[in-house]
């Protein structure tokens, strides 16, 4: 059984991840986290629960996968790949909000 901490490495916060928070018809809210690679929706959806005391509806998950980079050393180019990770959108009940994420 793994912690909180394990499975949840850092929120995922952009424009579009702030701009897209809040579901008007349904009166919910979605955040984005970056997770471990090998956690389910399971221990996403029981790590979100317990470490931030909300109740959530539904979790997806997707892998995001590296983006190849090129670099110009003295003499030559190479190319490496970026690591992929896996990111999850976590749908909250009506009527709960996680409030470190207020005024982002």
């Amino acid at each position: 059984m793994k912690e909180a901490y394990q499975i949840l490495v850092s929120p995922h916060i952009t424009d579009k991840t702030v701009k897209n928070n809040f579901d008007r018809l349904n009166d919910s809210y979605t955040y984005v986290f970056r997770v471990a690679k090998n956690a389910n929706k399971f221990e996403i959806k029981r790590a979100v629960e317990s470490y931030f005391g909300v109740q959530v509806d539904a979790v997806n998950t997707l892998i995001v996968r590296g983006k190849i980079k090129r670099a110009q050393l003295r003499t030559k180019i190479t190319t490496g790949k970026m690591p992929n990770w896996k990111k999850a959108y976590v749908k909250l009940k009506p009527g709960h909000k996680i409030s470190e994420f207020e005024g982002i």
